[in-house]
């Protein structure tokens, strides 16, 4: 993408480094204003709602994000380094098919948060603006999805001027949470181990749901973007952008968790007496960066499961008959979903918490501890390359994962028997990260154990004295 283009050409392929660019600060903006927006308001009440008092349940919050910001920090630093988007790197661990079953996944993910988040502000515009809920939702979907046809440029400069409104406007409602809160509301009952232990899940769940992802937006960084500020630039917009939004709603929480369900930008927007309407337009201004990363997204992951190359087909235009219909099913989605928002939002973040923790531990555990960092990105794109068509470890590891998982579930849905004997607590994730990073790292090392080993047994005479790293193809 040349810089006098506004709209983005690149699709899946690799960005090639005359036309890298961009400032490693330009990820805090990113990051936090995705996470300073009114779906993290509502995910932040559930820390109440679940069980918690005031103290516990801002703990929780500050717990869970920062462990799960690591995760999804340590993925930004792939961009840069490899320079295509998150899901193309993922053939190298399931190979170019294998790769098939975390697209899935992600494809799963990103219309589900599409709809909670369709659900939250649909139901707000259409409540305070006094129009149809379903013209409400057509609104909310658009602008969004016009950006993402834009492409990776006009997003980021538009999270720009959209965190400067979100921190300004959360600033004043943090203010007018705060004179709101009653004095005795920090105490109450002694919480339950697992209260804290699923709490702390569905915070962690938050984080881990940009991971597959995260690097989509970096990978236009120039390649010696150092690693450090990287991390650091998008650790620090997503944890902490999400950990102060998330506080505030379990301030309001606190005050009324059936009202905030109910209508939680209503209920923001009466807070500050003169300056609802305000309030209640930047809330939804808010939501647009968000929703255009869902629509970007989207896209990429289905072309990294349908193209081998990146390129011809996958050009602008592809990109816009593509968003137009994700559209057209989120739209229909929204409409279709029921119940109270703050039970959807709570099943669809733990459902994808199971989903996409054995990913990440498979993802980070060969880039940083197998590979570290060493990619052919050419045998990326070529169907028969050196990753392979599947790579049935990988996928086995993958599914034993999800599979051990299960008894430790704790939701509103299913309640696993493990689960139940400690108390209610969800430990799922903890259980499905240590078994991939386990189970994937050991068969790597057996693997080239034994492919040095046939090496050596085949041609011990020519055999080098190191072991030849694969370097990153251009």
């Amino acid at each position: 993408m040349e810089r006098t283009q506004t709209i983005e050409r690149h699709s899946i392929d690799y960005i090639p480094a005359e036309e890298r660019h961009g400032k490693p600060w330009h990820l805090f903006t990113i990051w936090f204003s995705s996470n300073v927006q009114i779906t993290g308001f509502v995910t932040g009440v559930l820390a109440v709602t679940v069980g918690l008092n005031l103290t516990w349940a801002i703990a929780t919050i500050l717990i869970g994000n920062l462990v799960g910001g690591l995760f999804m920090a340590y993925h930004s630093i792939q961009g840069p380094r490899l320079g295509v988007p998150q899901m193309i790197q993922s053939r190298a661990q399931f190979g170019f098919l294998g790769a098939l079953l975390p697209v899935a996944m992600v494809l799963a993910m990103y219309l589900g948060f599409a709809v909670e988040g369709g659900v939250i502000t649909g139901q707000a515009l259409a409540h305070w603006a006094h129009i149809p809920l379903t013209a409400s939702v057509v609104i909310q979907v658009a602008i969004p999805a016009v950006l993402a046809i834009v492409g990776y440029k006009v997003i980021h400069l538009s999270t720009r001027v959209v965190s400067v409104l979100s921190a300004v406007v959360f600033v004043i409602l943090t203010f007018a949470l705060g004179a709101q809160l009653p004095a005795y509301v920090p105490s109450g009952p002694a919480p339950t181990f697992g209260t804290i232990l699923l709490a702390i899940s569905i915070f962690v769940s938050w984080q881990l749901t940009w991971a597959p992802y995260v690097s989509d937006y970096s990978r236009y960084m120039p390649e010696d973007t150092p690693s450090r500020t990287t991390f650091l630039w998008t650790y620090a917009g997503s944890a902490l952008g999400a950990s102060w939004v998330m506080i505030l709603g379990a301030l309001a929480a606190t005050i009324s968790a059936q009202q905030v369900g109910d209508d939680a930008i209503g209920m923001l927007s009466h807070l500050v007496p003169g300056l609802g309407p305000v309030i209640l337009l930047a809330i939804l201004i808010g939501v647009v960066p968000a929703g255009a990363y869902g629509y970007y997204g989207m896209y990429l992951t289905a072309m990294s499961a349908i193209s081998a190359k990146g390129h011809g087909a996958a050009n602008a235009r592809v990109r816009t008959v593509f968003i137009l219909i994700t559209s057209v099913l989120v739209t229909a989605g929204i409409l279709l979903a029921n119940g109270h928002i703050l039970t959807t939002v709570e099943d669809i973040t733990l459902f994808l918490l199971y989903l996409l923790v054995p990913w990440t531990a498979i993802n980070l555990t060969d880039y940083y501890l197998v590979r570290r960092g060493n990619y052919d990105i050419g045998e990326l794109f070529k169907i028969r390359g050196a990753y392979g068509l599947v790579n049935r470890p990988a996928i086995v590891t993958y599914l034993i994962a999800i599979a051990l998982q299960i008894p430790f579930i704790d939701t509103p849905l299913y309640t696993g028997p493990m689960a139940e004997r400690l108390g209610g607590a969800d430990i799922s994730w903890i259980i499905g990260l240590v078994v991939s990073t386990v189970l994937y790292y050991g068969y790597s090392r057996a693997s080239s154990r034994r492919q040095v080993q046939g090496a050596s047994a085949s041609y011990p005479a020519e055999a080098p004295s190191g072991t030849r790293e694969i370097r990153e193809g251009r």
